[in-house]
């Protein structure tokens, strides 16, 4: 995702401040995709253009755009910018829940747009990572205690040790050439179906 020539779907109810937009988007060289309504499939149309970025521009967001913002992030994450009149602070709070990057209240000006593109282009990539890295780390602990509870068997129905049983999961893990986790999963399953 480059910040030279973005592709931008842009969501406007206000024709007015859509043209300050662009205008200003267009000079900067980047792409408008597709310009919707609030009310149109906005799901549909990320998943048509594949944009880089997403500019919504409303009085106050409503809540189907929230959720299908939210639907966005959770499926199609990609950075978004809302534009709007609407301050109040528990707009604020869930249009930042459902995923967007940069939430602009009252201050959309042709020289501002090219920064607030960039700090939510940044923003959303750090928070993605952040989001890789959590899930990486849940994946671990979950692998960690499926190879737990495996050893556990193992020294139960073999009268092992810890550090014999996690050996002995070692070695029939090469030999088989699986991971640590998928033998472990497999030695629950036969141990829970001998039950």
């Amino acid at each position: 995702m480059s910040n030279n020539q973005l592709k931008i779907i842009l969501i406007d109810e206000q024709p007015e401040r859509f043209e300050i937009l662009d205008n200003a988007l267009r000079e900067q060289g980047h792409e408008i995709v597709a310009r919707i309504s609030a009310s149109e499939d906005i799901i549909a149309t990320v998943e048509r253009t594949q944009p880089d970025i997403i500019i919504v521009d409303l009085e106050s967001p409503g809540r189907d755009t929230l959720e299908s913002m939210q639907a966005i992030n959770r499926d199609r994450p990609r950075p978004i910018v809302m534009f709007t009149n609407d301050g109040d602070s528990a707009t604020i709070e869930r249009a930042v829940k459902s995923g967007v990057s940069a939430y602009i209240v009252d201050g959309l000006s042709p020289e501002r747009i090219r920064p607030i593109l960039d700090v939510a282009m940044h923003r959303f990539r750090e928070y993605q990572q952040l989001r890789n890295e959590l899930e990486q780390t849940r994946m671990q602990l979950t692998e960690r205690k499926l190879i737990e509870k495996a050893k556990g068997i193992l020294m139960k129905k073999r009268g092992l040790d810890e550090d014999q049983a996690y050996q002995s999961l070692r070695k029939m893990a090469m030999d088989r050439n699986l991971k640590l986790s998928e033998l472990a999963r497999s030695i629950i399953a036969a141990a829970e179906l001998l039950e």
